[in-house]
């Protein structure tokens, strides 16, 4: 702990990555995967602890332990380690049945969408996403091809695959139909759409990129930019004009720029 205490106040001083300035969060012991949207920061630990950010300490979100949590405009979905998915209302996590999943997104535009262990897409229309109060069967929409990792944002909507190639496309939040895919440049295994647009991935080495050049005629972007770190990355999340990390050693950052 002493070691970990003293790399956090070093990194406080020395951390600036190409624009970026980062420097320690409240940290909560073994982060394992983290999610910022709709003001809200929240993140799993090792043991499938769910906590959400609450001024400068982490607390507790819910009785139900899960590996994977998603906070936007549909609101807190997650899914534990048997692929059951979950949305948080009234107070507690509720299973959501109809479908099982190892990863789910709710950045979009308040549809919700996953991939499943066979790395098969789906997603829930937003209708159906927002109504969802108590526990209860929903059928959900399957979309063409396959991602192991997949986000949205109010741009368009971000997928890795097996073989790390990135995608894009654009998802109606209405009728969960999708523009067609378009593969872009680059190598990566984690992607994640801010609530603003920003696309970060993090490749296999844990480095971290932004996707550059996003705009309503070009809403996949032109390139890949290089935010250069002194770890590796295991998780990026953006919201609000600040960029949460979670490194390989379980230390959570907060970068602005």
């Amino acid at each position: 702990m002493k070691a970990v205490s003293t790399f956090l106040v070093l990194l406080n001083f020395l951390t600036s990555c190409y624009g970026w300035t980062c420097t320690a969060a409240p940290q909560q012991l073994d982060a394992a995967q983290l999610d910022a949207g709709e003001g809200m920061v929240v993140m799993t630990d090792k043991l499938s602890n769910v906590f959400f950010l609450s001024g400068s300490s982490w607390s507790k979100l819910g009785s139900v332990p899960l590996k994977h949590v998603s906070v936007g405009p549909a609101g807190i979905w997650g899914v534990n380690h048997n692929e059951r998915v979950f949305k948080f209302a009234a107070g507690d996590f509720i299973p959501v049945l109809g479908l099982e999943l190892k990863q789910v997104d709710a950045g979009g535009e308040s549809q919700v969408v996953g991939v499943n262990v066979s790395n098969t897409i789906h997603c829930l229309d937003a209708s159906k996403a927002l109504s969802i109060k108590q526990q209860g069967l929903v059928t959900w929409n399957t979309l063409e091809g396959q991602l192991m990792y997949f986000s949205c944002g109010p741009n368009g909507c971000w997928g890795v695959n097996s073989f790390q190639q990135i995608y894009f496309t654009k998802v109606s939040p209405n009728s969960c139909g999708i523009s067609g895919w378009t593969k872009t440049d680059g190598a990566a295994v984690k992607v994640e759409v801010g609530t603003d647009g920003r696309v970060f991935v993090v490749n296999s080495s844990g480095n971290l990129y932004e996707r550059m050049g996003i705009s309503d005629s070009v809403p996949q972007g032109t390139g890949w930019s290089n935010v250069d770190f002194c770890l590796p990355i295991k998780h990026a999340s953006y919201d609000l004009g600040r960029l949460w990390l979670v490194t390989e050693g379980g230390v959570i950052l907060a970068c602005t720029n």
